[in-house]
């Protein structure tokens, strides 16, 4: 999103926009709530929603300041939109007195906001004339300081002492265009050949991932409707070869499950990097279709189950797995600069229940592996509750399980080099965890 005309009046923008917002305050992801957008107006929504959810805290801070009651929750969307979008100049969309104009219009034109556009236009003006006080004011809110929920901040502050900070900043930023490179069909160095060839500024990032400079419609991408490339953060590209390197199959080829797999993007690298056999499975039946459609695009082949990895009745016919990736449900708070609505869906309750859930799939999945095998253990999660202590406890009740050298968890980070990191850990990456366990085969 840029400064400058617009086709589509901006009023219907953001009118659009502050329905988004809306429905994630109510529990709606904002997949969602842009699903439900009309195709005209998506791609310009997206880009608003995405940035009013990364300064919605300073937003609701501000409208705090502004109404101390609380209007109709419809209202309330419309004004933090605003808000998030014209409090910080510099970050701006459009300028503040183009935004505050379209903000009112939008109150005056949707039934929604019946009898409110002369609030909504007296608490714009007011912000205008007083913004540099009350951002002043705010600046010492934490909510508005970090836009991350208080209980998130505290948690952080708890497990991550020296990190914390980096962590909710880099939360902040937008998470470049990432890509994993098939290794069936070219090189880093050779794909980097072909992007430059058409314009398109990248860098190598990892092993087998390309960071763009700029992102771009994936159709842009030199050969990817061939398979030749897929859209993966760096993070989530050090799965497949974890799990698979250095292990060789006791008998045939290698029989690996998926577990968790949609939207199969690890799947898929799993059979770049070796001739194996893959059972991908999805409790999700739409979900299984995504899977579907990556094999097809990279024209490789897997078993894909629609089922509940947990409940072995329902798919597994007893024979064991050389390999098993366990890429567990989660809060999903080390990929909140991709999902800038995560932070404001998630209670610090969700922690708790999908520890549960981890540790039910772990327990489950480390029966069908076979003695001198391997699970990786991996979450998008910087909570130690889905990570590090949910691993220590697995542990300390499976004596027949060692873990190998594994990363442990990866913070969010851009492209700075870290001095503690190896250079396949090096670069842009979200925020994950991983552990690799080995089965002991006596």
């Amino acid at each position: 999103m840029i400064k400058g005309e617009q086709t589509t009046p901006l009023w219907r923008q953001l009118l659009a926009t502050a329905l988004v917002v809306q429905r994630v305050r109510g529990g709606a992801s904002a997949t969602v709530a842009l699903g439900e957008v009309t195709s005209e107006l998506r791609p310009g929504v997206q880009a608003l929603s995405f940035q009013v959810l990364r300064h919605l805290g300073r937003a609701q801070s501000l409208r705090r300041q502004l109404a101390a009651r609380s209007p109709a929750p419809a209202t309330d969307a419309l004004l933090c939109t605003a808000l998030a979008l014209a409090w910080n100049d510099a970050q701006a969309p459009y300028e503040s007195f183009t935004l505050v104009n379209q903000t009112v219009e939008a109150a005056k034109s949707s039934a929604a906001h019946r009898g409110q556009a002369n609030f909504v236009n007296a608490c714009l003006r007011r912000f205008l004339r007083e913004r540099e006080a009350l951002v002043a004011i705010t600046d010492k809110d934490p909510l508005a300081l970090w836009n991350h929920p208080q209980w998130w901040i505290d948690r952080l502050k708890q497990e991550r002492p020296t990190q914390w900070q980096a962590i909710l900043a880099q939360n902040n930023h937008h998470a470049p265009m990432t890509l994993r490179v098939n290794a069936r069909q070219s090189t880093v160095q050779a794909y980097l050949a072909a992007l430059s060839a058409v314009g398109i500024e990248a860098a190598p990032v990892g092993v087998r991932g390309v960071v763009l400079t700029h992102a771009v419609p994936v159709q842009a991408l030199p050969g990817f409707a061939e398979g030749m490339v897929s859209v993966q953060d760096a993070a989530a590209q050090l799965a497949a070869p974890l799990l698979l390197e250095g292990l060789s199959a006791q008998t045939g080829r290698l029989r690996v499950l998926d577990a968790c797999a949609a939207p199969g993007g690890k799947t898929v690298h799993l059979l770049e990097m070796a001739d194996c056999e893959v059972i991908a499975l999805d409790v999700d039946p739409l979900r299984c279709d995504r899977i579907q459609q990556t094999l097809r695009r990279v024209a490789l082949g897997a078993q894909v189950v629609t089922a509940d990895a947990a409940n072995l009745e329902a798919w597994w016919d007893g024979r064991l797995f050389d390999a098993v990736l366990l890429d567990a449900p989660c809060t999903a708070s080390g990929i909140v600069r991709r999902h800038p609505d995560v932070r404001w869906l998630r209670r610090e309750s969700d922690i708790g229940q999908l520890a549960t859930i981890q540790a039910r799939l772990l327990r489950t999945l480390w029966t069908v592996v076979k003695p001198g095998g391997r699970l990786l253990y991996c979450t998008c999660s910087v909570f130690k509750a889905e990570g590090q202590e949910q691993i220590e406890t697995f542990l300390a009740h499976n004596s027949n399980a060692s873990l190998r050298p594994s990363p442990g968890h990866l913070m969010p980070q851009s492209g700075a080099k870290q001095d503690h990191l190896p250079d396949n850990l090096q670069g842009d990456h979200d925020g994950f965890y991983y552990a690799l366990l080995e089965k002991c085969s006596a």
